[in-house]
């Protein structure tokens, strides 16, 4: 099954994304990777590499990251992760997870659970 990791600045929010996304697709390979080792503000190069090499299989990896250096870490990560089936996510974070999430429950390729994640752009709140 496709996994998300999603990257922000706040170990909190990454969590709480994760969280829930899980309430609608809790067998959905998911793991922050939030703010800093010290649990401060920031990204991590190790978080980020880490939550990758936790679920990472052959399915694949969707990345969904919050806004400017969680894009440039995660950038950084992949050039080390060689030609692995991995895809940063342009999307809104919390709808995004729970769109990706969903899709990759449903058995979803990692281009349709992408694909889904992108799709929450244009998601009508009411």
């Amino acid at each position: 099954m496709v996994g998300i990791v999603v990257v922000s600045h706040s170990q909190k929010l990454a969590e709480s994304v994760v969280e829930l996304a899980a309430m609608m697709a809790p067998e959905t390979p998911m793991v922050p990777a939030g703010g800093m080792d010290d649990g401060g503000f920031g990204t991590s190069y190790e978080k980020i590499y880490d939550a990758i090499n936790s679920i990472y299989s052959e399915d694949g990896i969707a990345i969904l990251m919050d806004l400017g250096s969680a894009v440039m870490t995660t950038e950084m990560v992949l050039e080390e992760m060689g030609d692995r089936k991995i895809k940063m996510v342009d999307c809104p974070v919390v709808e995004g997870a729970i769109s990706a999430a969903v899709d990759a429950a449903g058995g979803g390729t990692l281009e349709s659970v992408v694909e889904s994640a992108k799709m929450a752009r244009t998601m009508n709140k009411f």
